[in-house]
């Protein structure tokens, strides 16, 4: 679409449309930058946008119609549900759509390697983004994982390679993207405050790949069963992964080893024992960052050096510190019951375990069902602490303490452990309400253990 000279209103003022704001000033348009909240940082917005001060307008409040006149596309963040007022407004009046995703796609250059699904994605995305550029030159790794992919197109040429992390979020709004890789990690109960019901959930991560033709690659999860179904009429080739099958054709875990096989001929790779990344959930996507790198042709060789080499990410079963023969683990970014059980599933000690947030609508009877012996006390803060602790009680799990305050749950999980022990945060919700974002909460956590005096 040509933009130039034309009026596009972009939904939302955080960094993805900002990042969209600025994407479409570059290519000509004039912007309506709208936000219905009145009590956003506007200085923020004028700073950071100053180089282009004459081609927007910022608006807050209340929408009107007439802000819309003469609109010949709407670009909304993806925390704005397709169902609210706004997106029925900008419907009815036809109004094209698009998300951050879509608008960057429309002017990107290069090759996208595209990654979804409930759990797994930021660890996926960073280690299939350092594979790539460990293999070549103008790598972006953009999308959900923090940086826009908008901020990141102008950069782009022909041989760039953009790896991207997408939410469901963002999918709800694409039109003609295309990934030649795309990968879908699993699916599981998350976001059905937004999306409802599970069938339209799995729909939306689906999308993914709505586009890709059989000269595209789309790699999925065998063990879900969802993406199973998917695959007999995904228009790609489908490259699966598996950590309890042995595939004819695809990606498995067998005992320690994680093999390739193609046409039943198994060659061994790796020792999951080589990695640094803890639990089952992390080989499976191992398994997929090599799938992926490996349908673009990446040496496997190559693949398989930076595959020993990568560390967790921040945030993901991370590692703070021990302290009076404590281990702390950082797992700020388990937001979702599905998350939550592997961490616990990837600890090895006795563990004190942190939950609780934002309700989400989720349902904890597999989380507690998971703690199997492992969690000997559960720490609950947040607006769901009084329902989850209800649902450990249902399960036999009495060993239950509510906190009002994140401090004052981290002082009693630093009572509650003993030497030999483990203090995980793995809340299985959100931050909001207590946090701006699962980034702040772990954070905090880390800043709390590395005072622990020993």
């Amino acid at each position: 679409m040509d933009v130039t000279d034309k009026k596009v209103i972009v939904i939302g003022t955080g960094i993805s449309g900002i990042g969209a704001a600025r994407l479409l000033i570059s290519k000509g348009a004039y912007v309506i930058l709208y936000d219905e909240r009145e009590d956003i940082a506007t200085a923020r917005i004028y700073e950071e946008l100053s180089a282009c001060k004459d081609r927007f307008t910022l608006v807050t409040g209340k929408m009107h119609n007439m802000l819309l006149d003469d609109i010949v596309l709407a670009v909304f963040s993806p925390g704005v549900p397709m169902d609210s007022e706004i997106a029925k407004t900008v419907k009815a009046l036809g109004i094209r759509i698009w998300g951050e995703i879509e608008l960057a796609y429309q002017y990107a250059k290069g090759s996208v390697l595209a990654i979804t699904g409930t759990n797994g994605k930021t660890t996926t995305t960073s280690l299939l983004g350092k594979i790539m550029s460990d293999f070549t030159s103008q790598v972006f790794v953009v999308g959900n994982i923090g940086n826009p992919f908008t901020q990141e197109v102008d950069k782009m040429t022909q041989d760039s390679v953009t790896v991207a992390e997408i939410s469901s979020f963002q999918l709800e709004t694409i039109e003609e993207f295309r990934p030649s890789i795309s990968a879908v990690l699993n699916i599981t109960p998350d976001h059905l405050n937004r999306h409802h019901t599970m069938e339209e959930y799995a729909r939306v991560k689906f999308e993914i790949a709505k586009k890709q033709t059989k000269e595209d690659f789309c790699v999925l999860n065998y063990e879900d069963a969802y993406c199973r179904e998917f695959a007999e009429q995904c228009h790609a080739c489908v490259l699966f992964f598996s950590s309890k099958n042995k595939l004819q054709n695809g990606f498995f875990l067998e005992e320690e080893m994680i093999y390739k096989s193609a046409e039943g001929e198994c060659t061994p790779l790796l020792n999951i024992h080589d990695m640094n990344l803890l639990g089952i959930h992390n080989v499976e996507n191992v398994m997929a960052a090599i799938a992926m790198a490996d349908a673009y042709g990446v040496p496997m060789e190559r693949i398989l050096e930076t595959v020993r080499h990568f560390k967790a990410v921040e945030h993901r079963i991370e590692y703070v510190a021990t302290k009076r023969g404590v281990d702390y683990y950082n797992d700020s970014k388990g937001t979702n019951p599905d998350a939550a059980i592997r961490g616990i599933k990837a600890m090895r000690r006795p563990t004190v375990l942190i939950g609780g947030g934002y309700d989400k609508q989720s349902e904890y009877d597999e989380w507690i069902e998971a703690f199997d012996g492992k969690v000997k006390c559960l720490v609950l803060i947040g607006q769901t602490r009084e329902k989850i602790a209800e649902c450990a009680i249902k399960h036999g799990f009495k060993n239950v303490i509510l906190a009002d305050t994140f401090q004052e749950a981290m002082d009693i999980c630093v009572d509650q452990a003993i030497e030999g022990d483990a203090v995980l945060l793995s809340p299985a919700c959100a931050s909001w309400g207590m946090f701006p974002n699962y980034e702040v909460r772990g954070e905090m956590f880390k800043e709390y253990v590395n005072q622990i005096k020993e």
